[in-house]
This record gives structure tokens, C-alpha cells and sequence, in this order.
């Protein structure tokens, strides 16, 4: 096993069990729906009830009976809490006074309850009527250039809001579509097609039933996806081996207690998870999957050589890949020192994960956003498929690559034209349908739309949900430009600091929660996602909306929409709105190959997959095979500066009590932190030879020669079971952090995972 980090580190105890029921009773009561809100969490991912609202794991064909985990309770409570944010609110504070409160603060107000425009002469959002409201943006928007306007979307709105949010963006003539996915798995979105030919994972449900073998990297599944625990439990009882590469010990992925089982809460019976728990450095992936892949190659000529059994699958390599032999010599060559130092691990702990892995029929490896948000995020997700490829381990049961999605649709948006790149959206489809010529033009992704920003390119900026100005890298750069900025317009539930950092003209317009009964002109309406495995599902709210003056994520499209566009009489704004199905056949005529027979099949239990020529070895690449990818480097963040007496490498994180930038509480108790997040957490060597002691409080300041200064102060310093070299901090506190160039290549994704800097204690 690799040497452990000394330090105090996450509680012991295992993910679930009593914590997690606690947890949920907590925010239950908190929101005032202890009772109301149990009735409701009993229809969470069920066949007939709505799509959990937070992460996007897959909804299986047959649901436990409380379908959730503490984090999907949480978002619930969140979104039926009994307070509110009502305009008699917003006429007691200014936007000044309450850019003071914290984000935990202004969230926990409640709900928005009806339609506001910024005041310049009081400060204060007042009520508006929605049809003004409409009006006013759309007299803002048109004569505008184009390209001036970005419009941007969270990973929660619904298939049929992304779909016309896409479409209202075209028809205005832009492609600056930006959304959250540009922010954590565009990595996954870029690197993928090239190797293997498509853009999602290939791994479903039914796969971990028939798995020999899973190699984690860079996730906290106990946090971030807890249902997945549930496989993962029963794969274990199988005796399915689980490797973990991840730099920090989650209890999610060391052992879990059942909290739907009664015989493990009365006897505290856990199951062990990782069966191999490998504390790589940060930005250590490359290097180690580059262990994992020599010591097959190497392992499989000496077998060769020998006359003994191959280790490779040589038939499907032969059949299926490209680039084999230039692979296979670049790791023969590479030196195990080298992938020792970078990876922080030793060469007998990857020998063993790599034994392991030759040794299963059918693997899958499954990864997070800590190996995509490094610059050569990419680099590593090919690095993945080069090791699923060289045992045949996509396309067949068991087996597959298996991106961890974050939001609960972020995927599904993408796949119904939420992208800046016109190159991913059928035109042709588009132009046949609603007789308009798309834009050709490439759009802005998160990061381009940043800098057009700071540069005064971009003059109105219209979210559909999300925090971005606190989502995004460089924030004492960007907060001052938002001021900049013409107009903003933020479709939201609750309020966040992107509606305090406003422009000259301001909207905030509240919307329905999903879990919200949407009433239109046909009757109650449902809607529709793609979660993590690449399966649509139907969702339908049950909960009264928080307000009557509330409209749905559609209606609001549809009214921006009808005020901003000319009048197109192939587009029934009206007609889609009052029948959610309506919108669905037109995503069916736009992609008629994912959406086939979409209304009737979006209530299959279970749902149905999206085809994916990869899980049949039918390969969309350049070589119409799955392509070998040399790395250029093993280092995933090459700018970083060589870590020396004072430069140490930081990485962002959530806690429990979190999801993206919504905090439920200032309490993490996996990371055992209690009423702040205002900590950095370093290895106790580090702190030794930094000269710092517990609870010293620190200015955390970026390595970067580029004139701007960043730094984030009062983090109490804390030690911390981490590899030497390496500390982490929240997200999004330590966004100021990041600078906004560091980021992946080609995918643009922020390298949150792995920031210079130094440490001095506060004066």
C-alpha cells in the first residue's frame, strides 16, 4: 500500500448510516418540512416522480424505496422550504448591503417569489410585471450585436428550456452558449470523441452488475454522488476489487453503511469500498494511469517472451485501435522514476493496482472532475481510454469509461444544443425546421466569455439558473467588470451573488422548482433529463409552486424569446409552452437518432440510453477506429512552478453540506470542519517546514507573473491527512485563486485541481 500522510484527517466513521439520517432530519427541520418534505423525498427518482434536482446519477429501473441520498434531501428541503424572498424583502435591503452577507446568507432567505428589475436610484430590486419585464429585455436585446450577448446555462434546466434557450440564442444569431459543463467535464466532452469516438461515458447500471474490477480517480462518490454507493456496495459483496487514486481519503470510497438497510444501522455493519486506497499528488493522474498502462505492456511481453498467457487483449487491439505500437514503445520508454516523482506513488503500489486489473474479465474505470480540471485535463481522460483499450475493456458488459457527471442535467443540455461550437449542432435540421440560417460563427465557452467580459466585448449576459460570477476562476478581476456589463438577466429560484454583481439594467426572474407542479394551458406538464450513464428519463413535480406568481423555466424562454425575435411563423412559442410534448417532438425532428419516439419512451423504467457507437465498437473517429493517444507530458499541470521551499499546490473542493456553489451549512463533518470554510488544509511536514502551527490564519497568494494579484486571507491552517506538497480549500472561496488562463488545453476547463501558491500568516 502507498506510505500514509500523517495528520488529522476526515472522522472515521463510514459514509451513510446514522450521520447521513441525520443529516437529512437536519435540513427537513431547517426548511420547516420535516413531515411534508419525508412524503416528498418518498417520489424522488421514482418512475412517476421527479428527477433528483442535484446530482445526475442514473435513476434505476427498480428504485429502492427511498430513492435518495442525503445530498438529494438536501436539495429538496432547498427547494421546498416554506421561507421566501418576497419584494418586501428586497424593499428592506440594498444590493450593497447584501453584497456584504455571505453566499450561505443570501441563500438561505428562501424562495423568489415574483419578477424584479434592479432600481439605480434606490439600490433595491422592486416587483415588475412579467410581461414589462419581457418587454424591457427585449427592447435591451434587440439592435444589439449579436455577439455581445452571452447566454448561459446551469446543468439543472430541463431538456425542453435547454433546447429552446439554444434555439432562442440561434435565432438571435449567436452561438455564445456557455454553460457549467464548459466548467468541470468539457475535458471528458473533448477528450473522448477524439479516442473513442463519442462525447459521454459508455458505462450503464446494468454494467456494475457484471464488473470484475473498478479503478476510481479524482471523485468523492460519499459527497458527490452517494446513490452510486449503492452499486458500489453490492459489486464488494461480490468481491469486486475497487482501486482508488484520489489525494485525499473520502469516506465515501473507504466504507459505507447502508442507511436504507435496518439490519446495518442497528449494527453499525459497514462495508469496506476501496479494497486499494492510492493517495496520488495532485496532478499525479497521467503519471500513475501511465504506470498502470507500462506495467501491463511490459507485463505482457515478458509473457509473450516467454511463451506464457498475454496479458493485452491482442485481437481486439488488431481489430478496434489505431495507434498501438507508438503507445506501447512511448511507455516502454518511459521511466519508472520519472512516473514515481510525478505521480507521488510507488512503483510496487501501481504494480499491484495494475496485477489487479490484468487479473478481471471486464473493468471499468470511473473518474471525476480531479482529473479533468488540470491543463492537461484531456491528456488524462485519453490516458483512461488507453488503458480500458489495451484489455478490450469498452464494448462489452462490465466494462467501460465512466464519467461522473455533476448536475443533474448538464449532460442532456449539451446533447440538445447547448454548446458554443457549431460544429455539434445539426444546421441543416435547424434550417429545414424553423426556416432561419444559423450562425456559423464558433460561440464563447465559460472561459472566452470571462475574458470578452474583463475586454468589454460582452455588453448583456442572460443566465438560465447557476451562480456563475461566483462559479468562475479570477474573482477579484471579474466581480468589478459584471458592473460593466449593459444587462444581466438571472432565471433563478433563490438569490445568489450573480444577481448582486448586476449591470446597468437588471432582471431577476424566479422560476418554478422541478419538484414544482407545472400547471399550463393542456393541463399539468412534465419534463425530461439525461443522466450520468447517458439514459433520458421523464420527470413530473408534485409540490404546490412557492408562489402563484411564479413561471416555468419554458414560459420564461418563451416570453424573452417572443419579445426579442421577429415573428417566425414556423416557432409556436405559445403552442410549446402549453404542451411540454410539443417541444419534444420538435428535439426528436432536430435529433431524430437520440430521440427516437421520444414522448412514449421518456417513462421507461429505468429510462432509455442514447446510442453510442463505442458500446458497440462501431468508432466515429478520424481513423474509424478507437485511437491510442500518446501523452505529451506526465505532468498534468506543466506551468505549474517547481514546487520548491514555499510553493505548495492547492486544490478546490466541496463539502458535504454543498452542492456546486449552493451551501446548506458552514459543517463538513467527512472533512471534520464546523461553522466555517474559511480553513486550508496542508500536510503536517508542509506546515513544519512553513513555519505554521494549528489555527494560524494565513494569506493564501497565486504564483503568477502576469501583474495581478491574488490572494484569499483568513484561512486557518489546519493539518491534514494530504501528500506532502498538496493542500485544498473550498470551492468557491478559493476561486480568487485561480487565474484565468490556467486552464485545460482545448477544453478551456478552469484548472481548479492544482494552483501555485504560497502561504504567509495574517499580520
Amino acid at each position: 500500500m502507498a506510505k500514509e500522510h500523517t495528520g488529522k484527517g476526515p472522522h472515521t466513521n463510514p459514509a451513510g448510516g446514522w450521520g447521513s439520517a441525520r443529516a437529512v432530519g437536519s435540513i427537513l427541520v431547517k426548511e420547516h418540512r420535516l413531515l411534508h418534505g419525508s412524503r416528498v423525498l418518498t417520489h424522488q427518482n421514482k418512475p412517476d416522480g421527479y428527477m433528483c434536482v442535484s446530482c445526475s446519477w442514473a435513476k434505476p429501473a427498480n428504485p429502492h424505496p427511498f430513492e435518495f441520498c442525503e445530498n438529494g434531501a438536501k436539495a429538496t428541503a432547498w427547494d421546498i422550504t416554506t421561507k421566501r424572498a418576497p419584494p418586501g424583502f428586497f424593499a428592506e435591503h440594498t444590493c450593497t448591503e447584501l453584497e456584504s452577507w455571505s453566499d450561505h446568507e443570501l441563500e438561505a432567505v428562501g424562495r423568489l417569489t415574483a419578477p424584479m428589475r434592479w432600481d439605480p436610484q434606490t439600490d433595491k430590486y422592486v416587483e415588475i410585471p412579467w410581461q414589462q419585464a419581457f418587454d424591457e429585455i427585449g427592447a435591451l436585446l434587440r439592435g444589439r450585436d449579436p455577439d455581445a450577448a452571452v447566454f448561459y446555462t446551469s446543468g439543472r434546466a430541463s431538456l425542453e428550456t435547454s433546447y429552446m434557450f439554444a434555439l432562442l440564442a440561434r435565432m438571435y444569431g449567436t452561438n455564445n452558449l456557455p454553460d457549467s459543463s464548459n466548467m468541470c467535464h468539457e475535458s471528458t466532452s473533448v477528450g473522448l470523441p477524439k479516442a473513442i469516438g463519442v462525447p459521454v461515458g459508455t458505462v450503464t447500471l446494468e454494467d456494475f452488475e457484471h464488473t470484475d474490477c473498478m479503478l476510481f480517480f479524482g471523485h468523492n462518490t460519499g459527497t458527490n454522488a452517494p446513490r452510486m454507493l449503492h452499486q458500489l456496495q453490492e459489486a464488494r459483496k461480490r468481491g469486486v476489487p475497487i482501486i482508488t487514486f484520489n489525494p485525499l481519503r473520502e469516506p465515501g470510497l473507504v466504507s459505507f453503511t447502508n442507511p436504507q438497510s435496518p439490519v446495518e444501522m442497528l449494527t453499525g455493519k459497514e462495508t469496506r469500498i476501496s479494497t486499494q486506497y492510492l493517495q496520488l499528488r495532485l496532478g499525479g493522474d497521467t503519471a500513475a494511469l501511465a504506470g498502470l498502462c507500462k506495467w501491463l505492456i511490459e507485463a505482457d511481453d515478458a509473457a509473450r517472451a516467454s511463451g506464457g498467457s498475454p496479458i493485452l487483449d491482442h485481437a481486439f487491439i488488431a481489430e478496434h485501435t489505431h495507434g498501438f505500437e507508438a503507445f506501447a514503445d512511448a511507455m516502454r520508454k518511459t521511466d519508472w522514476q520519472e512516473i514515481e516523482r510525478e505521480s507521488g506513488l510507488t512503483r510496487a503500489d501501481l504494480s499491484q493496482a495494475a496485477a489487479t486489473y490484468a487479473g478481471a474479465r471486464a473493468a471499468m474505470l470511473l473518474y471525476g472532475m480531479g482529473l479533468t480540471q488540470h491543463r492537461n485535463g484531456v491528456q488524462s481522460v485519453q490516458m483512461v481510454t488507453n488503458l480500458l483499450l489495451l484489455r478490450g475493456n469498452i464494448g462489452k458488459p462490465g466494462a467501460g469509461v465512466c464519467p461522473i457527471r455533476g448536475h443533474s442535467n448538464v449532460q442532456g443540455q449539451r446533447t440538445v444544443g447547448i454548446t458554443e461550437n457549431p460544429d455539434k449542432v445539426p444546421a441543416d435540421k435547424l434550417r429545414e425546421l424553423y426556416h432561419f440560417e444559423p450562425p456559423a460563427k464558433k460561440g464563447m465557452n465559460t472561459v472566452e466569455a470571462c475574458e470578452a467580459i474583463l475586454e468589454g466585448r460582452v455588453s448583456a449576459f442572460i443566465a438560465l439558473g447557476g451562480n456563475f460570477a461566483r462559479a468562475t476562476p479570477d474573482h477579484y478581476r471579474m466581480e468589478p467588470a459584471w458592473r460593466n456589463l449593459d444587462l444581466t438577466v438571472n432565471v433563478a429560484t433563490r438569490l445568489n451573488r450573480s444577481h448582486l454583481l448586476h449591470g446597468r439594467h437588471a432582471y431577476l426572474l424566479p422560476c418554478l422548482s422541478r419538484i414544482e407542479i407545472d400547471r399550463q394551458a393542456t393541463g399539468e406538464q412534465a419534463v425530461s433529463m439525461e443522466d450520468s450513464t447517458g439514459c433520458f428519463h421523464g420527470s413530473r413535480g408534485i409540490q404546490e409552486p412557492a408562489s402563484g406568481t411564479l413561471l416555468s423555466e419554458p414560459a420564461i424562454v418563451a416570453g424573452i424569446a417572443k419579445a426579442t425575435l421577429p415573428p417566425n411563423p414556423h416557432v409556436d412559442w405559445d403552442r410549446w409552452v402549453g404542451d411540454y410534448s410539443l417541444i419534444r417532438d420538435a428535439i426528436e425532428a432536430t435529433y431524430p437518432k437520440i430521440f427516437k419516439d421520444f414522448n412514449r419512451r421518456m417513462w421507461n423504467p429505468g429510462g432509455f440510453h442514447r446510442p453510442l457507437g463505442a458500446c458497440e465498437r462501431k468508432w466515429e473517429t478520424e481513423t474509424g477506429k478507437a485511437n491510442f493517444i500518446v501523452p505529451e507530458t506526465l505532468d498534468d499541470d506543466p506551468d505549474m512552478p517547481e514546487t520548491g521551499a514555499d510553493v505548495i499546490r492547492l486544490m478546490t473542493t466541496r463539502g458535504d453540506n454543498q452542492f456546486n456553489t449552493t451551501v446548506y451549512a458552514l459543517d463538513d463533518r467527512f472533512r471534520g470542519v464546523y461553522g466555517t470554510r474559511k480553513v486550508i488544509m496542508l500536510n503536517p511536514d508542509d506546515m513544519a517546514r512553513l513555519g505554521l502551527r494549528e489555527n494560524d490564519v494565513v494569506v493564501a497568494s497565486t504564483v503568477a507573473h502576469d501583474g495581478f494579484r491574488r490572494e484569499v486571507g483568513g484561512l486557518t491552517v489546519r493539518p491534514y491527512n494530504i501528500p506532502a506538497g498538496c493542500a485544498w480549500g473550498y470551492y468557491p472561496e478559493c476561486n480568487p485563486l485561480i487565474p484565468l488562463w490556467h486552464h485545460a488545453k482545448e477544453s478551456k476547463v478552469p484548472a481548479a485541481k492544482s494552483i501555485p501558491i504560497t502561504l504567509r500568516k495574517e499580520a
